[in-house]
């Protein structure tokens, strides 16, 4: 059978001008508050983000680099912006492809985040192909052994971090939590870690209770422990977000610089060639078993 790949992202704006059409997406049709817009369009403001988004383009070098490692199409699916998810599955079943491989860029499952992503792929092939969607792949051996090679032998405590969801998720049976923390004793072990926590980041304003402890709160514990030294392994992310270098690189140095904490952050996977090996890996066992659920 045919199979092409669907590789799946959150989606960032091209350049600055598209912050508002791509927060409009993100809200859904919900108001946008004039003050998160501006919030937002400062920070890829601040991060260089005017004319073209270093984001974007990682996200391409890693669909031609897994598309040159397997030899199948691999088309870009973006869940809120260009080009959506609909558009590449459409591409796929141009291409002719018979299996759809659904493949996120993000290891952990929630219903909030990945399931979103295959609800769209599903609707659009609407059953002119067989969709296999890999719905998590936060034990990945690939995964668990880059993680652990940019944390080995560090002098530092390590703190594992990821995207924070509404707390509801968890009174919901929701995995999310569970796989995250799966994947911090997984690198933790495999890299030989005494020293490490876990912490969220990137909580969003939406007036309900979210998981805890956010990073800013969980330094500002380290601090009082007397730690002084930090170095943050963001496992929730596998690239360069703005979540990585606003939120880690700007808003939590700042808070590290005023507890006298040093803090540095690990290199994303990125398109690193053992990553997308690794892509690779999930995406040829995915296809070995398509399945339509």
């Amino acid at each position: 059978m045919r199979v092409a790949v669907v590789l799946m992202a959150y989606g960032s704006p091209d350049r600055i001008e598209d912050v508002p059409a791509y927060y409009a997406d993100i809200r859904g049709g919900r108001p946008v508050r004039p003050e998160l817009l501006a919030d937002l369009t400062e920070r890829y403001r601040r991060l260089g983000i005017e004319d073209s988004n270093p984001l974007n383009e990682i996200t391409e070098r890693v669909r031609a680099a897994l598309e040159a490692e397997l030899g199948l199409p691999v088309f870009t699916g973006m869940k809120h912006w260009r080009p959506r998810i609909a558009d590449a599955a459409e591409a796929a079943i141009d291409a002719g492809a018979e299996v759809i491989v659904g493949l996120v860029l993000a290891p952990h499952y929630s219903r909030l985040s990945i399931g979103g992503y295959r609800q769209q792929l599903e609707e659009t092939v609407a059953g002119r192909a067989e969709v296999a969607f890999v719905e998590s792949w936060h034990t990945e051996p690939g995964l668990i052994e880059l993680l652990a090679d940019r944390v080995r032998d560090t002098p530092s405590h390590v703190v594992f971090t990821a995207h924070s969801l509404p707390a509801r998720i968890l009174d919901e049976g929701d995995p999310y939590q569970d796989q995250l923390l799966e994947t911090s004793r997984r690198v933790a072990e495999a890299a030989g870690l005494r020293d490490f926590t876990f912490s969220y980041q990137s909580e969003s304003p939406t007036g309900e209770p979210w998981l805890q402890p956010d990073i800013l709160d969980h330094l500002q514990a380290l601090s009082e422990r007397g730690i002084g030294d930090v170095l943050v392994c963001p496992i929730g992310f596998v690239a360069d977000h703005l979540e990585i270098r606003w939120d880690i690189d700007a808003e939590a140095q700042e808070k590290a610089a005023e507890l006298g904490v040093r803090l540095a952050r690990i290199e994303m996977p990125n398109d690193d060639p053992a990553f997308v090996e690794t892509l690779a890996s999930i995406v040829r066992r995915a296809a070995a078993v398509p399945s339509t659920s």
